[in-house]
């Protein structure tokens, strides 16, 4: 169960509008948009995903090409992905397989289990390489550290909730319950949760982060990195665009932005 962007190029999308007046103005909204694409795959359907949400699937394999709808944006493009899946899989939502592919809004979002295993008093620090391959772990990208435990009723363990009344050493009536966090990252029937942290806006490039854990009595944990992310800064609105000349030759516009 998987999204295949591989042998998956020339993705086009072409603005529809509701309908054209007689003297060239033309009804824009709702935002609608055809995308086409091209495909290696010839035994696959196809999905298309608008900002990370499932927006369909195509009817057939040969299908080449689909309307959505798309939000309005006046401060960050739309990003628009075309994937490959098993026929079978086609109405499935893969939408969270889409966390690690490459940031277009010139931020990262990393994201920790927090497992019961962590102690009281734990936090997280995050570090990058700063686009150099190499991770800077004398500087971290958190101005202050991520409290693992800010609230002490989240946390289970012995004498840590309501003692006694569950498995002997280990009270676990604060822990996340079976399919409600993680599932399958922590203890069968106890499922662990997560922390989200988003990053400072970046500069465009690639970046590898990493995660250590520090205990209340400064011990740290090995770290744990990421592969690299590509990161692309949003692209800023061009407003009151027109075509200032047309060379008729190459047929290569000249734009105008007043």
């Amino acid at each position: 169960m998987r999204l295949i962007s591989t042998d998956i190029d020339t993705v086009r999308a072409f603005g529809l509008s509701n309908g054209i007046w007689r003297d060239g103005e033309f009804v824009g909204a709702p935002w609608a948009v055809l995308v086409k694409w091209r495909s290696g795959w010839s035994n696959m359907l196809h999905q298309v995903y608008v900002n990370r949400k499932y927006s369909g699937v195509t009817v057939d394999n040969k299908q080449r090409e689909m309307i959505v709808s798309v939000p309005t944006s006046l401060e960050s493009p739309v990003r628009i992905e075309v994937f490959a899946v098993e026929p079978e899989e086609g109405n499935i939502d893969f939408s969270r397989q889409l966390d690690a592919v490459p940031s277009c809004s010139g931020r990262v979002r990393i994201k920790l289990l927090r497992s019961q295993a962590l102690p009281i008093g734990a936090t997280a620090r995050i570090y990058f390489d700063k686009g150099t391959g190499e991770i800077d772990y004398d500087t971290s990208l958190t101005d202050s550290p991520i409290i693992i435990w800010p609230t002490w009723q989240d946390k289970a363990g012995f004498g840590m909730s309501r003692f006694g009344l569950v498995d002997f050493g280990y009270d676990s009536a604060a822990s996340v319950g079976f399919g409600k966090g993680s599932f399958g990252n922590g203890e069968f029937g106890l499922d662990t949760d997560t922390i989200e942290w988003i990053s400072p806006p970046l500069l465009a490039g690639q970046y590898r982060f990493a995660a250590k854990i520090i205990d209340a009595m400064g011990n740290m944990s090995n770290a744990t990195e990421t592969e690299s992310i590509t990161v692309t800064p949003p692209a800023q609105p061009a407003e009151n665009l027109s075509i200032f000349s047309l060379d008729k030759q190459t047929r290569q516009p000249t734009l105008s932005i007043s």
